[in-house]
């Protein structure tokens, strides 16, 4: 009997998430893509839900010009929702325009948690779902320590983290575990900042 509920026990830890995620309290998170000290775009989450249901809407809107005659060089236009349930995913789709190239996922739970970034559990993840194709990524997580960035609102004490496999990405996190600060190379060698607002 007691091996009985040992197993169940083991059943219902496997099931939980393993923390809570971590939700501003107003719903609403959003950042200024930052290039070579330019704006070049907005990235941003609305959350709703309540009862252990969780929407989660994401845009991302990015237009790089080109100095002097401001043609476009590169478009990026990404909006996504993610459905949660008892801090599980259970489906995500996306509609995506890659400088041209247009993409659309639909997809329910693969097991893995989706590379939006928000969600600060994907620190403890060594498995990522690319929320344009859906493809699994491989990844590792530095714990780089306390760190301050800078935001629209001032300086926020954050904790700073290195992501890197299949994708690279150095996060940072406020005390409360929400997202506060996201930077990467580009293509072209350039560093992207997300600066929140």
């Amino acid at each position: 009997m007691r091996l009985l509920a040992l197993v169940a026990g083991i059943a219902v830890a496997l099931a939980a998430p393993v923390h809570a995620l971590s939700v501003p309290s107003n719903g609403k998170l959003a950042f200024d893509v930052m290039r070579k000290g330019k704006d070049i775009g907005d990235h941003s989450y609305s959350f709703s839900g309540g009862g252990g249901a969780l929407t989660v809407k994401v845009a991302t809107d990015i237009v790089v010009k080109v100095p002097l005659i401001r043609t476009t060089a590169y478009s990026f236009k990404h909006t996504s929702v993610e459905r949660w349930k008892g801090g599980k995913l259970q489906e995500l789709s996306s509609a995506t325009n890659d400088d041209g190239a247009p993409h659309s996922l639909q997809t329910a739970n693969k097991g893995a948690l989706p590379a939006s970034l928000w969600n600060d559990d994907i620190l403890r993840s060594s498995k990522l779902m690319n929320t344009i194709d859906g493809k699994i990524m491989t990844v590792r997580v530095a714990d780089l320590g306390a760190d301050t960035v800078e935001t629209k609102a001032g300086s926020v004490p954050a904790h700073h983290y290195r992501v890197s496999g299949d994708l690279a990405r150095d996060l940072w996190y406020d005390a409360d575990g929400i997202l506060a600060q996201v930077a990467f190379k580009a293509d072209d060698g350039s560093t992207v900042i997300y600066i929140r607002k």
